[in-house]
């Protein structure tokens, strides 16, 4: 006997099916993103049970929901501590606040769930836009959302692999030549990095910048990748200070990598910035409140997530939006780095 039409929802026609829900609201609305072997048996067993669309449903359905998505594959001890997406979202919700949009933040713990969570989003319509962060490269999202084009996104990302999809990126590859260039300045021959996950885009994008402009200045380079926590950027400290002739300077990918570095030279007595200098990413207010103040490449990211903002609320209204560049880093010379030490 079938369900009560008036009972009857998705995620029952997804049950009986056997396949997802967003699955299922693709078929029933004729989106693509489903094979049609799959949309053939979605619609037989919708039929069979009795579905029926919900008419308030679709009428909301059409309506704005007035909220941007954000899916944060972040591990949620590292977003306690990590101020680049706490800027970020500061300045993109209090933008968002003023023409009274809220930014709707899902944790992607697990493997695929970002991608599940976007998938979501777009067959459901819970949100009237996304913002992209984290980037990997070929990432799976970034195709899914450009077959999606009834989906407004920005990628906070390079433009070489966001795709066709709109992005506002950072001049990553300038600020590492001039970082490098400072030391080369300060006599340093011998760097290193401590990066973020390899499969980041902006990583790949840094490592390449490092080793052209280390490569041009005749220096010897060195570079470890982390998660981006306290504990993994002490631990590649430690490595590269195990080095025989270890690196007169060590620049790491975010402030608080570069305050656990600060302590693994204190630990060994090693001193800052006279016998190694330190330099951080996204300067904020960590660095000025470390000591010695850490030397950092800074830019604004609370402006950048209120230009965001503002992109997204172009692209709601139906502007194009193509490939935007924020303003460019700034480098904040502090306490932390000085001249390399003298050769003995």
């Amino acid at each position: 006997m079938p369900i009560q039409k008036s009972k009857v929802t998705i995620f029952d026609v997804a049950k009986a099916s056997g396949v997802s829900s967003s699955a299922v609201s693709y078929a029933l609305n004729g989106k693509s993103g489903v094979s049609d072997v799959t949309r053939d048996k979605v619609l037989k067993v919708a039929h069979e049970l009795g579905w029926k669309p919900n008419g308030a449903a679709q009428a909301l359905a059409k309506a704005k929901t007035q909220r941007v998505g954000l899916a944060l594959g972040y591990d949620p001890k590292l977003l306690s501590v990590e101020s680049y997406m706490m800027e970020l979202i500061s300045g993109l919700g209090a933008e968002l606040e003023k023409y009274d949009y809220s930014l709707l933040v899902r944790m992607a713990v697990g493997e695929d769930a970002k991608l599940s969570i976007i998938d979501d989003w777009i067959a459901t319509g819970n949100v009237d836009a996304m913002l992209l962060v984290n980037v990997e490269l070929g990432d799976p999202c970034v195709a899914l959302l450009e077959e999606h084009e009834e989906m407004p996104v920005l990628a906070i990302a390079d433009a070489s692999v966001v795709g066709n999809l709109p992005s506002l990126s950072s001049a990553d590859a300038d600020a590492v030549r001039r970082a490098v260039r400072y030391l080369y300045d300060l006599g340093h021959r011998q760097i290193a990095r401590v990066g973020g996950p390899e499969s980041l885009a902006h990583s790949y994008i840094r490592d390449s910048a490092f080793a052209d402009v280390a490569s041009e200045l005749g220096m010897r380079y060195r570079c470890l990748h982390t998660d981006y926590t306290p504990e993994t950027g002490r631990e590649a400290t430690k490595r590269l200070l195990a080095f025989s002739e270890h690196p007169t300077a060590i620049i790491y990918d975010n402030d608080v990598m570069a305050l656990a570095g600060l302590g693994v030279a204190a630990s060994q007595g090693i001193k800052v910035p006279e016998e190694i200098s330190i330099m951080s990413w996204d300067d904020s207010l960590m660095c000025t409140a470390a000591y010695p103040n850490l030397t950092a490449m800074g830019r604004d990211v609370v402006d950048t997530g209120k230009q965001a903002a503002g992109l997204l609320l172009k692209l709601i209204g139906g502007e194009r939006v193509g490939h935007l560049m924020e303003g460019p880093y700034e480098l904040r010379a502090r306490a932390s780095t000085g001249p390399a030490p003298a050769a003995e």
